[in-house]
């Protein structure tokens, strides 16, 4: 049999959540990538603490959704999978810089401070998103993970050290362990890379003490 693989690039329609305005009172704007399993309604309701009029708050949605169990009931989203995962790291990527500039570049560019925060499986998102896509930010946190294998952070490093980088991570994370987040730590120092680590009591969670630190 002469299997033949070709890709087609089509249009999707995909959805993303605002907590605030785009106006000209906002000085900060924070951009939030869910976990595997999410979607981005529920998991912006994780930031309602720092909420305040001069912030803007961003959940894009993955653009792969699927039943958590079964046939029915609750839906989740992922960012990728392993099948065809190349397309779909730029698939994701092209949509991001697309949300980018349709909220960020609203007149809003040269006054506001510009976070990514990326938890569970939206760090890697996150981090591959910042070094493939157009997209400029200030700050990047990654929260319940780190920088995957395949960025390469030799040829990154002048990006990840033109930001303020933070990793936040629980004691009790089920998904990452003290060996995990010592390997991440020595090849972000192998690199050079400045970085600052907080760990928390906690498990696999966006702890809202944490949050009021990060954004105070």
């Amino acid at each position: 049999m002469n299997l033949i693989t070709k890709n087609i690039t089509t249009q999707k329609t995909a959805r993303y959540f605002l907590i605030g305005k785009p106006s000209e009172k906002i000085k900060s704007v924070l951009i939030v990538l869910h976990g595997y399993g999410q979607l981005a309604e529920d998991f912006i309701k994780n930031f309602e603490p720092i909420i305040n009029e001069t912030a803007l708050i961003i959940a894009p949605e993955a653009l792969n959704k699927f039943y958590i169990k079964g046939f029915s009931g609750k839906v989740g989203s992922t960012w990728m999978t392993k099948e065809d995962r190349e397309n779909e790291i730029k698939d994701y990527v092209n949509y991001l810089d697309s949300v980018y500039d349709d909220v960020i570049k609203f007149g809003l560019l040269s006054k506001t401070k510009i976070t990514v925060l990326g938890f569970s499986q939206g760090t890697t998102a996150a981090c591959r998103w910042i070094s493939k896509g157009k997209s400029k930010i200030d700050r990047l946190i990654l929260w319940g993970g780190g920088v995957p294998p395949d960025v390469d952070l030799e040829l990154s490093k002048e990006l990840f050290n033109s930001i303020q980088l933070t990793i936040v991570v629980g004691d009790k994370d089920e998904f990452i362990s003290v060996e995990q987040i010592k390997e991440q730590e020595q090849r972000l120092g192998k690199n050079n890379i400045k970085y600052s680590l907080i760990l928390f009591e906690g498990k696999h969670i966006i702890k809202k003490e944490i949050l009021l630190k990060l954004f105070h």
